[in-house]
């Protein structure tokens, strides 16, 4: 039969051996070339073995433990999904949740990666494997087409013996069962395994290797005669220039995904724990440090929750939940009300908190529960080996959440507890000093905090470009007595905003489909851009430069100065 690109069957693609510690290796299968590393929670992946950007061999890459970065211009793929985590050319954007490389089905079994060229048919091992105790042997590469090297192995066997053919291009011959790997329609390698571990590995190496080479030598010298099969001549997808640079905000609300509560945990005097993972198993949506998720609660409320989660952990999301008596349903809910084993639904992470990993010094300042997405980026900072520093504030040593997590990091982590508002000042000045060139800060935590630091940051010289902050909540009194008109510039409409109603609620009520996530004016999400007209600026998602450009509009909350608004949406 001859070979397909879409062929279902399993194959061994490499040794266990082969994927030592942050190693990439170059598998290849039915005319694809394959990157295959293991990650350093034991997961491995294979992947088309090229960087979405410009076409570069990824199997040349570093393996960063939880990602794959490129050499050429340094990409970032997560372990699992493979999805792009950073763009250095961008380091001010989360990559769109888009780029993500393709996947191939992997199984690590006796010894042997096994991959196929899709998932349609589940991994079952081969008749008689169970029960066993099997010895890899030397894989042997064979410039023959797969079909002849099946023909040539079952001819090893002795006349009183036959060869026993198995599904999937496999040949056993008495204790040693042999697998041919089609590289493509020319090439392919013998990978055997011998039943029971032998006496002397070295001997049972060396003679299966002898009789492999000899088989080898007869195979080649026959495939010379013959005319040279046609490659197979796999198809690749290509990722736009557009996928690559735009960050993905807006997210309609409605797409979600059905996770359970795998655990829940008092994390520290007021904080709780939750780990949220798949209904089915599978490994969660790529996530950037800083990521937050949209849980709907089961009172019908939706709240977002920032993920600790590091590099290529997509088995769960962990978040943090402060319980707060003034709560208004949302934090009240999942901490008095959600179980283990409840079922929520969430959104897919969006991050409007990106983390640059170009810095020279990267500063994190959390104060209570802002420790959350913090602790996502010095996880990420931690496994790449970059430098940082992360300051935690609270007001009793009771209330440090995720101490645990945060002990095992190798970073600078200092906690300050119980310091006074003047004492934080001094020591926020203290920790940021003047301004130096490719010095970032994070900042989150109460919004009277996060302006602390910006003020104290501007003061010290810090541009606002390297200042970065995110706000749970928008604590300011929003002013809505004003009523404007809004143009809107690519839907050709006018609509009129009375007072009472906000830009946001006007255009849905003009049967507009407008994403938005807190709807206070702190997430992002609604972002718009602004065409003409002064805005009256109510949010705490922009910084001072930006409200200053008059170049954007949080629709949720800010408002118009003037009579009139024309807005690129």
């Amino acid at each position: 039969m001859p070979l397909s690109l879409s062929d279902p069957t399993w194959y061994p693609i490499a040794s266990s051996e082969d994927l030592p510690f942050r190693h990439v290796y170059q598998g290849q299968l039915l005319g694809r070339e394959l990157a295959v590393w293991r990650a350093d929670d034991g997961n491995v992946n294979v992947w088309e073995n090229r960087c979405l950007h410009r076409g570069v061999r990824l199997s040349i890459g570093i393996n960063e433990g939880q990602e794959l970065k490129c050499q050429y211009h340094g990409w970032r793929y997560a372990n699992q999904s493979a999805g792009c985590t950073y763009i250095p050319a961008h380091p001010a954007d989360a990559p769109s949740r888009r780029i993500e490389n393709r996947k191939y089905p992997v199984r690590e079994a006796f010894g042997l990666i096994w991959s196929a060229a899709n998932d349609d048919q589940p991994f079952a091992p081969f008749d008689g494997a169970q029960g066993e105790d099997w010895f890899p042997l030397r894989p042997m590469p064979v410039d023959a087409a797969p079909e002849d090297v099946v023909a040539g192995l079952a001819r090893l066997a002795p006349d009183d013996q036959p060869a026993d053919l198995l599904p999937g291009m496999a040949v056993r011959l008495g204790a040693a069962v042999f697998f041919v790997q089609p590289v493509d329609a020319g090439r392919a390698v013998i990978r055997g395994l011998l039943a029971g571990q032998p006496h002397d590995a070295m001997a049972a190496l060396r003679h299966h290797n002898e009789t492999l080479t000899k088989l080898r030598d007869r195979l080649e010298r026959a495939a010379a005669r013959k005319p040279a099969p046609e490659p197979l001549q796999p198809v690749f997808e290509k990722v736009s220039a557009e996928l690559s640079t735009m960050p993905d905000i807006a997210v309609p609300r409605g797409n979600t995904i059905t996770v359970v509560v795998k655990r829940k945990w008092k994390s520290a005097e007021g904080v709780i724990g939750f780990e949220l993972a798949d209904r089915d198993g599978r490994y969660l949506p790529t996530f950037q440090p800083g990521a937050h998720i949209d849980v709907h609660l089961p009172n019908g409320l939706v709240r977002q929750y920032s993920l600790t989660n590091g590099p290529g952990d997509l088995n769960s999301y962990v978040i943090g939940v402060k319980q707060e008596s003034a709560s208004k349903g949302g934090s009240k809910v999942l901490v008095e009300t959600v179980r283990e084993g409840d079922v929520l639904a969430i959104s897919e992470p969006r991050n409007n908190f990106p983390l640059r990993r170009d810095a020279t010094r990267t500063v994190l300042i959390a104060g209570g529960i802002g420790i959350t997405p913090l602790l996502s980026m010095a996880r990420f900072l931690d496994k790449s080996s970059l430098k940082y520093e992360l300051h935690y504030f609270t007001r009793q040593s009771e209330r440090l959440a995720f101490s645990s997590e945060l002990d095992v990091l190798h970073g600078s982590i200092d906690r300050h507890v119980g310091l006074g508002r003047e004492a934080i000042t001094a020591k926020v000045a203290e920790v940021l000093g003047p301004y130096q060139f490719a010095n970032h800060v994070y900042i989150c935590g109460p919004g009277t905090m996060l302006e602390m630091v910006q003020q104290t940051a501007s003061a010290l010289g810090w541009p606002d470009e390297a200042i970065h902050f995110e706000y749970f909540q928008n604590d300011k009194v929003i002013d809505a007595s004003s009523a404007f008109d809004v143009e809107l510039a690519r839907s050709a409409m006018t609509l009129h905003v009375p007072a009472g109603r906000t830009i946001l609620e006007t255009m849905r009520e003009a049967g507009l489909t407008v994403p938005s996530s807190c709807e206070q004016g702190a997430c992002g999400t609604c972002l718009t851009g602004v065409i003409e007209g002064e805005v009256d600026h109510q949010d705490v998602y922009l910084n001072k430069t930006e409200k200053a450009s008059n170049t954007c509009i949080m629709t949720c909350v800010s408002r118009a100065k003037g009579p009139r608004l024309v807005l690129d949406i």
